[in-house]
């Protein structure tokens, strides 16, 4: 029998204990704490660790090379180089809790959280997938193809593709990720019920 791992979960309510904001106002919603409270999501990661999780998830869901430029006045390699951040914060989280008697010899996972498109729209489209019958898959996989590479080559032990709420950008993302053979990913839904 395989066996099963803990992941960590409710980041965002979590680092508000740290952060004292409110999180969902923001356009970038945590992910904004990679530029601007880096010691919060340290933090926040350490805790799931603690209590014990197997796979930890970066603060990246929300995390666009265009959103940081957009909102954090950034340029693109500085917005790159913010999204792979993410995973350094994991690890740093994993290491400073390593002298932990509790996860010392536990091989703890990094997963690359990476949102649907939609979730940079900012109108709630994450929710409903609206967004894919007006925006090309070109686009989407242009959009993604940065997030992903960075989180790969930042050493995330898998791409963690959450809440998507649309079959055309799930295929997307299942051809895309050809890109990187030997990456390990999974893919999670956000599915809508039918109440008519």
């Amino acid at each position: 029998m395989e066996s099963v791992k803990l992941i960590d979960g409710g980041f965002a309510s979590q680092l508000s204990n740290y952060v004292g904001d409110v999180i969902d106002g923001h356009p970038l919603w945590s992910s904004y704490f990679l530029a601007t409270g880096r010691e919060a999501v340290v933090q926040t990661h350490r805790d799931f660790i603690r209590a014990g999780a197997d796979i930890v998830m970066t603060n990246s869901y929300q995390a666009s090379v265009g959103g940081f430029m957009e909102y954090l006045n950034m340029d693109y390699d500085s917005s790159y180089e913010l999204i792979k951040q993410s995973v350094e914060y994991v690890k740093e989280a994993i290491e400073l809790e390593s002298r932990n008697t509790n996860v010392q010899n536990k091989d703890i996972l990094i997963a690359g959280s990476v949102g649907p498109y939609g979730a940079s729209l900012r109108d709630g489209s994450e929710y409903r997938g609206d967004y894919a019958e007006t925006v090309s898959e070109t686009a989407m996989a242009d959009w993604h193809r940065p997030r992903i590479q960075a989180l790969v080559e930042a050493g995330a032990d898998i791409v963690a593709i959450e809440t998507v709420p649309a079959s055309k950008e799930a295929r997307m993302l299942c051809r895309l990720l050809r890109e990187w053979p030997n990456q390990k990913a999974w893919l999670s839904f956000s599915c809508k019920v039918d109440r008519s």
